[in-house]
């Protein structure tokens, strides 16, 4: 029969208490390798997905922008190296320079309007009365239709024929205006677009954060005599830094890429007058009869690193005002 190991019995003060024996240090090393096992079988989906659907798409792009690809050769392989002349070849193109000041400017005026609507939408329903929840409800609306039915009811909005914009203004005296096709305001018919389906988005995460903030705050603001305004300026906003710097980063990286609303609104035209560089690089590469497959990969790779830089760059200034 094999006898077990005991514990050890001693006495302290008179009463006897019992001490188990030591690990054995073969059974904390397999505890140690079952918890490291245990967490790569967590990573690994994230893992998994992240090497699939962002890894392997962002390799190919480089790929593409490298090589002189045909249709011929974009099936069956065998695109001789192009080197960085499909980047000369966009940075030269007379469509370069309107492409980029039109993402800026559709991008810029896009997260300042969304984002100053939203917040005052989040502090107008921060005071609840009645109705608040069903109204704020219904500003979801725009977040929750999917991209193609806004752009679509945009579009027909803002016809210049059976509009009802131009019918409410033609209703005031104000001669109809060509809304979509025209170089003078297609991209702000675009942009006023972008700007109302954004708005939801940051209705909801400043109002979140909002309600973060203790009423305790406003009230001490109040018996100092603070007024609405200052109680805002001085409580709200600088307590709110923190998520208005997420809910501007995220919207920045949603905004710049977006390509739906203006293909469906205007394809980018009249004359480029509406062209991104999203829309610039989907035409190069599919929206020809003789795709350029390298060059479209160009601008879209452009397009990720101007994102990254400024992403990047907006997240050290907020690091720096916050120590």
């Amino acid at each position: 029969m094999t006898r077990h190991p005991s514990p050890a019995l001693e006495r302290q003060g008179g009463a006897v208490t019992t001490t188990a024996p030591p690990a054995s240090p073969g059974r904390g090393r397999r505890r140690r390798r079952e918890g490291r096992w245990a967490a790569w079988a967590f990573l690994a989906p994230v893992t998994i997905y992240l090497l699939l659907f962002y890894a392997y798409p962002l390799y190919r792009n480089v790929e593409l922008s490298l090589r002189d690809y045909t249709v011929r050769s974009f099936v069956h392989g065998g695109a001789p190296f192009a080197g960085l002349d499909n980047y000369r070849e966009i940075l030269t193109n007379p469509t370069f320079g309107p492409a980029l000041a039109h993402t800026v400017v559709f991008t810029v005026a896009s997260l300042a309007f969304q984002f100053s609507i939203g917040l005052a939408l989040a502090v107008f329903f921060h005071r609840h009365f009645p109705l608040s929840r069903t109204l704020r409800a219904l500003f979801l609306v725009p977040w929750l239709l999917p991209l193609i039915v806004s752009a679509s009811t945009w579009s027909w909005m803002l016809n210049s024929d059976a509009g009802v914009i131009n019918a409410a203004l033609g209703a005031v005296g104000i001669e109809p205006v060509n809304w979509l096709t025209s170089p003078q305001w297609s991209l702000a018919s675009v942009t006023i677009a972008n700007i109302w389906i954004g708005i939801p988005f940051n209705l909801v995460v400043l109002y979140s954060g909002l309600q973060a903030i203790p009423t305790a705050l406003y009230e001490a603001a109040a018996l100092d005599g603070a007024s609405g305004w200052q109680r805002f300026w001085r409580v709200t906003f600088p307590l709110l830094r923190p998520v208005s710097a997420i809910t501007l980063l995220l919207g920045f990286i949603y905004t710049v890429k977006v390509f739906d609303i203006i293909w469906i609104m205007t394809r980018g035209g009249p004359t480029d007058s509406s062209t991104t560089f999203a829309t610039w690089s989907y035409r190069l590469g599919f929206g020809n009869l003789l795709p350029a497959f390298g060059p479209g990969a160009a601008v879209g790779n452009l397009l990720i690193i101007m994102a990254l830089i400024s992403g990047l760059l907006f997240i050290r200034t907020q690091r720096r005002q916050a120590s």
